[in-house]
């Protein structure tokens, strides 16, 4: 499986680079790449009361850009914006299952953003669970009720913080049956 990470309005580059090598860590027989150039911040998906972008709408940007990039089976759109959903007050991303993109927002994975002190270890270690978390709803993989797996829901920092930046043993082999099936395709 091949995954580029596309930037969305200004990102660092070592933070793209520093996912781009965990995501190969990750998963097996994948390669992935930073993708030249960053996405516009989508204006249509701002919400001025909430100060936030609706992650629909930047993940149907994401997926158009994606189906115009036949070079990827999927594409991570990252963002460095407050994201919310029509259900929910706010979320760390989104995916399309078995679709063939998936967002993260760095916004409320920064410690920083809680009050705390900057500490990029922490930092990486979170944008790394949930761009392996959404990834896999791109492959799939609906959430697990196991807590330490990296696809189970986080409902909050919390969550994210307690659980591991890998599968449990059914969502691993899930994850690799799906990235066969799309070695067949391709």
């Amino acid at each position: 499986m091949k995954i580029g990470l596309l930037g969305i309005g200004q990102i660092q580059s070592t933070i793209l680079k520093d996912t781009s090598y965990g995501l190969v860590q990750t998963f097996p027989d994948s390669s992935c790449e930073v993708i030249d150039g960053m996405l516009a911040l989508p204006e249509p998906a701002y919400d001025k009361k909430r100060r936030q972008y609706n992650s629909t709408i930047t993940l149907n940007n994401i997926r158009e850009f994606a189906n115009h990039r036949t070079d990827y089976n999927r594409i991570l759109g990252i963002i460095d914006e407050d994201l919310y959903s029509s259900e929910l007050n706010y979320v760390f991303g989104e995916a399309y299952l078995s679709g063939n993109a998936g967002l993260i927002s760095l916004c409320r994975l920064k410690p920083e953003f809680y009050g705390e002190k900057p500490d990029s270890r922490i930092f990486q270690l979170r944008t790394l669970k949930e761009a392996i978390h959404e990834l896999g709803h791109t492959l799939n993989l609906q959430h697990c009720p196991r807590s330490y797996c990296v696809m189970h829901f986080s409902n909050s920092i919390f969550e994210v913080d307690k659980k591991q930046n890998l599968f449990c043993d059914q969502c691993y082999l899930n994850a690799s049956l799906a990235i066969i099936q799309i070695g067949h395709k391709v």
